[in-house]
């Protein structure tokens, strides 16, 4: 008896012990990695998500998706927003923080599921590839230039802006003149 009470007291310490040693979070808390936990010492970038294009190109648009949830009528989905730079984060782990914590829908491809051994988006607020024109799509810009390669292989440093922008045209509406277009 008295040897069941002690192995008892010790499980429940050990327990309390781990709960009393353990941060606990919810998802919202977890994905929360901006404001709240900015200091002055902080390493932060910042991410916007834009589909502005889109509103010179309507008539291209599935009819399903002409709807101020898809597309708001500023053409932002998430405006510029700060948020706390993990060590080792990429383009791809921002944008995935920020979607989750902003409830906005996307869809992906991982890395080991195409040729590229990198993480494609295929749709941000249920906007895909070839939802607006057959040229149409995603595309990001860090520091206002648009990288030659995937966003999970894009290691950011502290200060940077990521851009995620919806192309009409391959990249020539928006300013990608890496892809041979003329840009604006």
């Amino acid at each position: 008896m008295k040897k069941d009470i002690l192995a008892l007291s010790v499980i429940i310490l050990i327990i309390a012990v781990i709960i009393n040693g353990t941060n606990i979070q919810s998802v919202d808390e977890y994905y929360l990695t901006h404001i709240d936990d900015i200091t002055e010492n902080s390493e932060t970038v910042f991410i916007s998500i834009r589909c502005d294009t889109i509103l010179d190109n309507l008539e291209n648009l599935d009819e399903s998706l002409r709807y101020d949830e898809y597309v708001p009528k500023d053409g932002v989905i998430l405006p510029r927003t700060e948020y706390v730079l993990r060590e080792g984060d990429t383009v791809f782990d921002i944008l995935d923080r920020a979607v989750r914590y902003n409830r906005i829908q996307m869809e992906y491809q991982g890395s080991d599921q195409n040729s590229f051994g990198s993480v494609y988006i295929r749709g941000i607020n249920y906007l895909y590839e070839f939802s607006c024109g057959e040229l149409s799509g995603w595309m990001y810009k860090v520091d206002g230039e648009y990288p030659n390669y995937g966003c999970s292989k894009y290691k950011l440093k502290d200060g940077q802006e990521i851009e995620w922008v919806y192309t009409c045209d391959l990249g020539n509406d928006v300013g990608a003149k890496w892809l041979g277009g003329q840009g604006k």
